[in-house]
């Protein structure tokens, strides 16, 4: 198993490696494809994801397009994690049933939105239903507040869903990758 970056620098203050250890983890999981629509959240992850030989990341044009990809990586022998935006969550509905009559793992791994710092309120509704939308259609939820805790729960959603045949999604939550700040001129970062 590939060792984990350090989660703390050098005066004890936790670090934003939590991206990096991810991506570790999901190399050891056996993750090779990487479906996603391009997100801030999932940035360096998908940086990563797209460097690596042995993976690949696939921009898509609407979330629910990755969970039909997950289903084909899974009936071709391999393993997918997709990444979203809370936002993207509800694209997904009716697509998530695909999972339990098709009865093939899913990792998803969302950014949340319309939480902590949020400057948007169109966010908020999506981002409040985000794990009740998830849990009303089988899927298991987890959640990471704090970088520390990011390499941990996602290796253990991914033994869940690809060992357990499982749906998981684990929300990324919005204190865990920073609020966008309003910038003017209706722009964010």
């Amino acid at each position: 198993m590939t060792s984990a970056r350090a989660d703390q620098t050098s005066k004890g203050q936790v670090s934003n490696a939590w991206p990096d250890q991810i991506f570790d983890v999901l190399r050891d999981a056996g993750v090779r494809q990487v479906p996603y629509v391009p997100d801030g959240g999932h940035a360096r992850l998908i940086d990563l994801v797209d460097a690596a030989p042995d993976m690949r990341g696939i921009p898509l044009t609407t979330e629910e397009e990755g969970i039909a990809l997950a289903a084909g990586a899974w009936l071709g022998g391999a393993r997918a994690a997709l990444l979203m935006q809370s936002s993207g969550v509800g694209n997904c509905i009716n697509m998530l049933s695909l999972i339990k009559v098709c009865k093939f793992p899913l990792l998803t791994l969302v950014t949340m939105r319309g939480e902590w710092g949020e400057f948007n309120p169109w966010q908020v509704p999506m981002g409040a239903s985000v794990e009740g939308a998830f849990r009303m259609m089988g899927v298991e939820t987890v959640r990471v507040d704090q970088p520390a805790d990011a390499a941990e729960t996602v290796r253990n959603a991914a033994t869940m869903a690809f060992d357990g045949g499982s749906a998981v999604a684990v929300m990324l939550s919005q204190r865990l990758i920073g609020a966008k700040v309003f910038t003017g001129e209706g722009a964010s970062r």
